[in-house]
């Protein structure tokens, strides 16, 4: 059940340009112009644990909204939310502005898009701290700590794919 005013900023985590539905479709729309088969398939597996994260995220919103009330609901400044979408679970950042596929970065240079995931990575992880400070449900946390860990381990491996698309340039341009 809704449980304060401060999880209504956890309830929009996948919807804003550093969220998981951004991540998700932008690790698999780079993938198909990475040179090498290391980076192609890192990021398949990389974007589809990413909708996965999209699912933890609108369980968690399903778990703290179904049983709300409407005086929950207003207390927790969510009354222009519900009075457009009621409790259905929406795509939008933290200040209500819908998702868009204009926050999906991608130039077609596999460095640049590289250098994109990694900076992607690391703005999600800070965004699960920032939403960690936002509440003080236990079962809450400890889904946001899986979840901003799993942001840093996908930093590592988008620095292992980096490398090895730059070795797979040194090695086209010496032959």
């Amino acid at each position: 059940m809704y449980s304060s005013k401060s999880q209504y900023h956890t309830l929009l985590q996948p919807g804003g340009p550093d969220g998981e539905l951004s991540a998700a479709i932008r690790y698999l729309n780079q993938r198909f112009t990475m040179p090498t088969k290391m980076a192609k398939a890192l990021l398949t597996d990389i974007g589809t644990e990413e909708m996965a994260h999209v699912e933890m995220i609108q369980t968690m919103i399903l778990m703290l909204t179904k049983k709300a009330t409407i005086e929950e609901i207003k207390e927790a400044d969510m009354g222009g939310y519900y009075a457009i979408r009621d409790k259905a679970i929406y795509p939008a950042d933290s200040v209500g502005n819908p998702w868009t596929a204009a926050y999906i970065q991608s130039i077609g240079d596999v460095v640049a898009d590289l250098h994109e995931d990694l900076a992607a990575e690391q703005k999600a992880r800070a965004v699960y701290e920032h939403l960690l400070t936002l509440t003080d449900d236990p079962l809450l946390k400890d889904g946001l700590r899986f979840l901003r860990e799993r942001e840093v381990v996908h930093f590592q491996r988008f620095g292992e794919a980096l490398r090895n698309v730059e070795e797979y340039d040194i090695r086209k341009k010496q032959f």
